[in-house]
């Protein structure tokens, strides 16, 4: 069981306030888009969350059946994260990548399934700088399969991908959410998904 709790969440950036005084609480299976212009927020809420950035105020926990996480050291460890930027290494394998991450993880996941589930099973031996940009999508999207976090924030989880890779991308998180887990979105696009809407507007 996970649980977010956001609590009179305010952000500035820039000498900018986002958004101010935001409090919302999601539970375990499900899924939050989040949805808004550019420069209304949604990914400075995502790392707000993740703990990348501190807030201008309020308080945000992750809440289990063993621990409440309100620190974001605390919280880094309930979180897997799917940013702009895929961290795939030029040079080193898809399996290669795979694997780095498991260990770092932890735990005894399987990177041929995920690879065989993202349609990279063809490219396990192939290094990556020379995968194109939907394949490095896809390659993030597997990582984060084998992260065995229960909270997902995903920043534009759809960009660079196919009508096939987006369909896959629904499933995953689909699956995901029906297994007890959390996902938060941002995105210019639908998801498809039964989900919950958090639209944010440019605050004057």
């Amino acid at each position: 069981m996970i649980v977010l709790e956001i609590e009179g969440l305010s952000c500035i950036r820039g000498h900018r306030v986002l958004f101010r005084d935001m409090s919302l609480s999601l539970k375990a299976g499900s899924l939050l888009s989040l949805e808004g212009p550019n420069g209304a927020g949604k990914t400075s809420l995502l790392r707000l969350i993740a703990g990348f950035l501190q807030p201008a105020a309020g308080t945000i926990r992750l809440r289990t059946n063993e621990i409440t996480a309100a620190d974001p050291d605390e919280r880094a460890a309930l979180i897997g994260w799917l940013g702009h930027q895929d961290a795939v290494k030029p040079q080193m394998s898809v399996r290669e990548q795979l694997v780095f991450w498991i260990s770092l993880y932890g735990g005894g996941r399987d990177p041929c399934g995920a690879m065989t589930a993202f349609g990279l099973a063809a490219l396990a031996d192939v290094p990556g700088q020379y995968l194109s940009a939907g394949q490095k999508r896809r390659l993030a999207l597997a990582r984060l399969t084998l992260c065995g976090r229960p909270l997902w924030l995903l920043d534009e989880p759809f960009a660079a991908l196919d009508t096939s890779g987006k369909a896959l991308v629904a499933k995953t998180v689909s699956a995901h959410c029906a297994a007890g887990g959390l996902a938060v979105a941002a995105t210019h696009e639908p998801l498809g998904l039964s989900c919950e809407t958090l639209r944010l507007g440019v605050a004057s």
